[in-house]
This record gives structure tokens, sequence and C-alpha cells, in this order.
């Protein structure tokens, strides 16, 4: 059975970690972190194996390096010569925002096998978006990651040279939704609401709506027409909503986040 070993386990490599131990044995995940004790407690709680990047590098078929783009070099340089002393093979997997394959190879993953993704955070709960590309990965071993990582959610193959597209939508897109979700809480607090009731209902409001959206197919535009009655509170809602610019606001969001992971290599 393959081994998974992480490299980094912050925000996005935990939730990672996280999504492969529903599917492999946790005996098979190795996690390691410049702040050990995170590694620790993340172990504990997945109850798998604290290790270090060269144990990582050494004897993990597949090695997530989940460190910050500015960062990828310094790691690759500190296990590329134990990476090439292998006999065994392996396959890298970047989550580095920004990093394209071509960038990761000039910043040391020389001939390597490579899978680049870009998960998000509720790939923690089963329910992420996480695109991915490969260059030199065998359909087989494709096949074998994609089962480990079904956890994680839906799994999406996205051209290289689209990743900060789809990440400017479903990785930046939950910091996006939570401030949106906080918001109409707020309103549900001003009209009465508890902030625990409102807090629920508008966080089950989200995961429903993406669900109906997703097992019918129907287009937003017809979802949100069923809800508006003539001359209903919803109608109303949505007028003030667009008067204050609200689908703009949005766009321009995920246009920004774009422009910015970009420009972060």
């Amino acid at each position: 059975m393959a081994t998974f070993g992480f490299i980094g386990t912050g925000n996005m490599g935990g939730a990672i970690a996280r999504a492969v131990c529903r599917r492999i044995p946790s005996d098979q995940v190795f996690l390691a972190n410049r702040t050990p004790e995170k590694a620790k407690i993340l172990a504990e709680e997945l109850d798998c194996r604290v290790t270090d990047n060269d144990a990582v590098a050494e004897n993990a078929d597949f090695i997530f390096l989940g460190v910050k783009p500015q960062y990828m070099a310094d790691l690759l340089e500190d296990i590329s010569p134990i990476l090439e002393a292998r006999q065994s093979r392996f396959i890298l997997v970047s989550m580095a925002a920004a990093l394209t394959i071509p960038d990761l190879r000039e910043r040391g993953c020389g001939n390597f096998p490579v899978i680049r993704i870009m998960p998000n955070t509720p790939s923690a709960v089963g329910e992420g978006v996480v695109f991915y590309t490969c260059d030199g990965v065998t359909k087989v071993e494709e096949k074998v990651f994609l089962d480990a990582m079904s956890g994680a959610g839906r799994l999406v193959p996205l051209e290289d040279h689209l990743m900060d597209a789809g990440s400017a939508v479903a990785g930046c897109g939950p910091a996006f939704a939570c401030l949106f979700m906080e918001a109409i809480a707020d309103g549900g607090v001003i009209c009465g609401l508890s902030r625990p009731m409102a807090m629920e209902c508008a966080a089950q409001m989200l995961v429903g709506i993406g669900k109906l959206y997703l097992e019918t197919g129907k287009h937003p535009g017809q979802l949100k027409d069923e809800v508006c009655s003539p001359g209903g509170a919803t109608i109303e809602g949505i007028r003030t909503l667009e008067e204050n610019g609200f689908r703009g606001a949005a766009i321009d969001a995920v246009v920004a986040a774009w422009k910015k992971s970009s420009k972060m290599k």
C-alpha cells in the first residue's frame, strides 16, 4: 500500500491529511512540520505518525509539499539530495499557490514526477474542491492518488495554467462565503434571532443551496427565481443587494484574488 508523507501541516496541509486519513490506514500517513508540536497535535487527532522532512523525503511514496511559495526553493534544496538518492519511485505533490509545474521544476523538482493540487479548506470535512494536474505520473499512480484523495471531496482535473483561476473561485471562495454567511447572520440578529440560531441557519442555507444546485443542475438564476414571489420579501432583498453592487463586488473579489495569486511566485 502506498504511503503518504506531509511536509507542512498548516491549515491546508492539515485539511488534506485529514482527508487522506479517511481513505488510507493512519499508519501509512506521516507528518512533518517546522513546528513539531503542530504536527504532533494533528498526529494525535488522526492517529498517524510524526517524523521529519528528511524521513518523509526518504520513505513516502507521495510527498506533499505544504509550504508557502516563497519557501519552496529552500525546501527542495534541502531534500533534493535525499530524493536523488532514492531507489524507489515517489511522487511530489505541491499545493503551493501560484507555482506552476515549470516553476516547481525551476525551484528544484528537476525531472521528478509531480502532481500539482489546489485544494480548499472544506476538504477537511470531505466537501472540498481539489483541482489537480499531473506531470510524469502514470495512470495507475494517478488512480492511487485519486482514490486516496477522494475523502477530500470533488477532484477536478484542470490545466496547469488555469490553477490560479480555479483557486480564486474555490480556494478563496470559502473566505468570501464566510463573509457573506456572517453578514446575513448579522442581519438575522438585527431582526431578533439569537446569534447561534442565525449562524446555524445561514450555514445550513449555504450547504443546502449548494447541494441543490449540484444535484439538479439548475442555473443559479432559475433557483433564485423559484424563491422570488411577485411583490415578495425575497425579491425586495435581491433589489437591495443589486443596489449595493453585490454581484459586481463578488466578481471583483475573484478577479483580485486571481491577479494576486499570479504574482505570488
